[in-house]
């Protein structure tokens, strides 16, 4: 007997760095992170910082041309991997407001007063590997 889960997600997530273009992720105040998945809903997240479950967060998101702030509430968090020197936690955020790369379906960035152009002379970030 099979059992047919209902799809809660509103938004479709993107998995990769092709389709999300995210190419940093930090908890602020500056803990790194990576991005696992995303939607303009929420985010799945891989970092050493501990998050807890019903608390504000706010992350920094990056792609190579530009960079936005965004508050959200943790909703889950739990131990992925566990080394000699470090823990790897994976927490589930749901954003306080839409994530504005992500709003349209046609991949139109929608601007956004949190949202601005970096610096063009910044040099482009390196992969996050935790």
């Amino acid at each position: 007997m099979s059992h047919k889960v209902a799809e809660r997600r509103r938004m479709r997530r993107l998995e990769s760095i092709n389709e999300h273009g995210i190419v940093a992720t930090r908890v602020r105040p500056g803990h790194r992170a990576h991005m696992v998945d995303v939607s303009a809903d929420g985010a799945l997240i891989e970092t050493a910082y501990r998050l807890l479950p019903g608390t504000s967060v706010e992350l920094h998101v990056e792609t190579h041309t530009r960079h936005t702030r965004v508050r959200g509430q943790v909703l889950r968090c739990a131990v992925v991997r566990v080394r000699p020197t470090a823990v790897c936690y994976q927490g589930a955020i749901r954003f306080d407001r839409h994530l504005p790369w992500f709003v349209e379906e046609s991949g139109s960035p929608i601007n956004s007063p949190d949202s601005r152009p970096l610096h063009p002379s910044r040099a482009a970030t390196t992969p996050e590997v935790i």
